[in-house]
């Protein structure tokens, strides 16, 4: 799992994809962080792509570093608690204009039943469940 979370705190951007009906949707997001040994992302409860997982939590996320690319097959699970909130706006301080581990928008979010494909042109697959 540390090697997920390293791939995408070095990709700096990644795409998490949901579906709304029989729609995808795909989006850029940016906070990743590792608490409590589970993958946690961060979004408002406000926004459309919460409302989505909340109606379908099977995500996708995807990005690129280098010449390495991932691909995630997740489900989230919203994490309500003000230590887990607290611990992603710590680690993301630039947010903290918008959020705050106390209000009734920051959702953070951990990734569970997950499997990870990292892959290359020159090499194998690594494959990690998570």
């Amino acid at each position: 799992m540390q090697r997920v979370y390293d791939f995408l705190k070095n990709a700096g951007t990644y795409y998490l994809a949901t579906t709304e009906g029989d729609q995808p949707r795909v989006r850029p997001f940016g906070t990743v962080d590792l608490f409590e040994g589970k993958i946690y992302i961060q979004t408002g409860k406000v926004k459309p792509v919460s409302k989505q997982m909340q109606a379908n939590p099977k995500i996708e996320i995807s990005a690129m570093n280098g010449a390495d690319w991932i691909r995630i097959e997740a489900e989230v699970v919203r994490d309500e608690r003000i230590e887990a909130k607290q611990h992603m706006l710590d680690n993301y301080p630039n947010l903290q204009a918008m959020y705050s581990a106390s209000d009734d928008n920051t959702e953070v979010l951990y990734l569970k039943n997950a499997t990870a494909s990292i892959c290359s042109f020159t090499a194998e697959p690594v494959i990690i469940h998570f």
